[in-house]
């Protein structure tokens, strides 16, 4: 186990260096000068040549890739900013602050949402597919077949908006989407995000319904399940011992890719319940060519994505005891 962490996680800090010095390279593909956006309208070239310093931005393309690589892990130092110490990711563009405190301060809204959201449609989803595939042709299976085939119809955009008009604007039923910190008042962060988490919940509930029928009603036939009947065991045990635990691997290895992509930034969620998440300042950065704020959003994303499959292999080998992890 500790040789397979090992190689996954240099390998994944590879796949990171990869996709950052890809971001660097199509940020400077953008015709869209940051420094001539900086400098404003009555910009004299003496004074684009400051901007452009100050940025960072008047070396060739390598030397300023190295020199933001550099600062990761010693700290860089910027003629308009001062030292930033490691790990620095570098001065906004567009605000002219550190990147990584811009993000840590959007992070626990994400991850609040995130992990919110991934709870609710985790219960329902495999709650709903265990039902129906325990009442396999009866009408709970045709409700939750049904029922699931609408879901995964629908976009989050429409069922937001639809959900926030009836049940915030007309029954005033739920609160208005918004982020209170858990430790300031649970209740109030609760409150404030249950409808987010509901509308990715109908999403994404959908997806796991199929997938925990489908995985069962399959462990379900096997054959090592039908000797487990044969020898006496109770329905109940067979699935929770031996169907159940069979069927978990997909489903534990879909979380992880979902879980992930809602760490990195559930952009459409935040933009249709206006909240000011990674997401959110993702869409902002690239509409500003906030070239390091982009790459901090965009290492961020990968690397949720990245370490969380690393999670879920090492689980996957712990749910099925023929995965050998070398």
């Amino acid at each position: 186990m500790f040789r397979f962490l090992v190689r996954r996680v240099l390998g994944a800090m590879v796949i990171l260096l990869i996709i950052s010095a890809v971001t660097f390279w199509l940020f400077y593909a953008i015709p869209r000068d940051p420094a001539t956006m900086s400098c404003g309208k009555n910009c004299t070239p003496d004074m684009l040549a400051q901007v452009r310093h100050n940025l960072g931005i008047d070396h060739p393309v390598p030397v300023q890739y190295w020199d933001w690589l550099k600062g990761i892990f010693v700290g860089r130092d910027y003629a308009g900013f001062g030292h930033c110490d490691a790990p620095c990711l570098g001065y906004s563009f567009a605000n002219r602050e550190p990147v990584l405190g811009t993000i840590m301060d959007r992070l626990p809204l994400t991850l609040s949402l995130a992990f919110g959201a991934a709870v609710v449609f985790l219960i329902f989803g495999v709650g709903t597919g265990m039902l129906a595939a325990l009442k396999q042709g009866k009408w709970q299976d045709k409700v939750a077949s049904s029922a699931s085939l609408l879901g995964s119809s629908l976009q989050i955009y429409f069922v937001g908006y639809i959900a926030m008009y009836f049940l915030v604007a007309k029954l005033g039923i739920l609160d208005n989407p918004s982020y209170t910190p858990l430790t300031d008042d649970p209740v109030a962060w609760a409150s404030g995000l249950l409808l987010p988490w509901l509308v990715l919940a109908i999403i994404f509930t959908a997806n796991y319904t199929r997938m925990a029928r489908s995985q069962l009603v399959e462990q379900l036939s096997e054959d090592y399940v039908r000797t487990a009947r044969a020898k006496g065991l109770s329905r109940a045990n067979v699935f929770f011992r031996f169907a159940w635990r069979g069927a978990m691997g997909p489903i534990v290895t879909v979380f992880g890719i979902d879980l992930g992509t809602l760490i990195g930034g559930a952009i459409i969620t935040e933009y249709t319940f206006s909240l000011q998440g990674v997401g959110r300042l993702a869409v902002q950065s690239v509409d500003k060519s906030d070239l390091p704020m982009l790459l901090g959003v965009t290492l961020l994303s990968a690397g949720a994505i990245v370490f969380l499959n690393i999670i879920v292999d090492a689980v996957y080998a712990l749910i099925d005891p023929r995965i050998r992890l070398a």
